[in-house]
């Protein structure tokens, strides 16, 4: 849309419409497809918003001296206000560069540029991101003490988390009180981040006082929501209260997302109640749903911990199969499962294992090295595998040389 407002000329885009259009050219084309757009604007859309747009895609794509050279242009400008810190602010917390966060703020107060909440809110993060708990509460105060800033669940749930992530519950417990003070009965966002607080501290009764307000307040709960809760039991090891929460999901769910059983499938997994795991998918299968990849992953991860391989093979292959785009194998398990192969000197079921990865993803050179040795134990010719090497675009290194004065060719 977007874009055709601007070829057809039907309208005059305004500063802030020219804003929006660099940011979706930055995301969608690059970059340097946005730097060219910039430079073609009128000079009269060249405002403050049209510079800030530039700066945080330069500061999404992680451009360092890009960041620092426009920003020097904008204060020669006199383009620079709250937005522009605080996308300065942001991306040097995003860079770990939490020391640089303070002297942005200098700067900030020496120039009369006013702190938001957005300011603070960055600030914090960085603090907690450092375990600096002293920083935090002092950002916290000064928020608090501010009559221009409004607080909200959000703020108090940060702090909540800074807590947690230092050990001190107690603290965590009453910034989560004041947090939901401030939060109401359908804001399921808040209400699926407190029921993982509550969870990460042990505190079960609280989890299922949170979920029953959520579910006696909202006519459809989302499936995000029942995601949460799932997760939140399971986190407490209360198994039976997620079976019954994912019953209930299902009887009322109007789009089934596997996602959702998912945490309880990991869950039986972890116990060893892989009876009850492969039941509950085949129970799903029969209905007429379809397991996604994951859900076979989370099975073949199952087995693996629990040193059966073979059964993880079988699960694995089973993910590789399932008809669903975007899911990526998880390495560490794919390993596992070349390495079973690998010993048992098994070609065909390796290259049978490999025509399904293949469909996933690129053939690396550790696949390809696994299926060399496993030719030359087996003692099969290797020259199609080379020549299947060549044609993927996989060059030979030392190990590949290596693995090839092995070979009696």
């Amino acid at each position: 849309m977007s874009e055709w407002m601007t070829c057809k000329r039907y309208f005059d885009l305004t500063p802030g419409d020219t804003a929006i259009r660099l940011d979706l050219i930055s995301k969608v084309h690059g970059i340097e497809q946005a730097e060219k757009f910039f430079n073609n604007i009128p000079k009269r859309t060249k405002t403050i918003k049209t510079y800030s747009a530039l700066l945080n895609c330069y500061a999404q794509k992680k451009g360092v001296e890009k960041v620092d050279t426009l920003l020097k242009t904008m204060k020669a400008l006199g383009f620079v206000n709250s937005l522009t810190y605080n996308v300065l602010l942001n991306f040097y917390y995003q860079m770990g560069q939490y020391e640089k966060l303070d002297l942005l703020m200098e700067e900030m107060k020496e120039m009369g540029i006013p702190f938001d909440i957005v300011t603070f809110r960055t600030r914090m993060s960085a603090y907690v991101a450092a375990s600096d708990i002293n920083g935090m509460e002092s950002i916290l105060k000064r928020m608090e003490d501010d009559p221009k800033i409004v607080l909200d669940w959000d703020a108090y749930s940060a702090a909540a988390n800074g807590y947690i992530k230092a050990g001190l519950a107690d603290k965590a417990v009453a910034m989560l009180k004041k947090s939901e003070a401030l939060v109401t009965q359908d804001n399921w966002v808040a209400c699926n981040f407190l029921l993982t607080m509550y969870a990460s501290i042990g505190r079960k009764d609280d989890v299922y006082r949170i979920w029953n307000l959520l579910n006696s307040s909202s006519k459809n709960v989302t499936n995000a929501s029942y995601l949460s809760i799932i997760i939140s039991l399971t986190k407490l090891d209360d198994i039976e209260g997620a079976e019954k929460i994912v019953e209930e999901w299902e009887s009322t769910c109007f789009c089934y997302d596997f996602r959702v059983p998912n945490r309880l499938i990991a869950a039986y997994c972890k116990k060893g109640l892989f009876h009850k795991a492969e039941s509950f998918i085949s129970k799903a299968i029969e209905r007429g749903r379809t397991p996604y990849p994951s859900t076979w992953e989370c099975m073949a991860t199952g087995y693996v911990v629990d040193n059966q391989i073979s059964k993880g093979v079988e699960m694995m292959k089973a993910a590789l199969s399932a008809n669903r785009t975007g899911w990526k194998p998880n390495t560490a398990i794919l390993a596992t499962c070349l390495e079973f192969f690998e010993k048992q000197g098994d070609v065909e079921g390796l290259e049978d294992f490999i025509r399904l990865l293949r469909l996933r993803i690129p053939l690396t050179r550790d696949v390809y090295h696994r299926l060399l040795r496993t030719h030359l134990v087996a003692g099969k010719p290797i020259s199609d595998v080379l020549n299947k090497m060549k044609e993927d675009g996989v060059d030979a290194d030392e190990e590949t040389e290596e693995i090839l004065r092995g070979s009696p060719d």
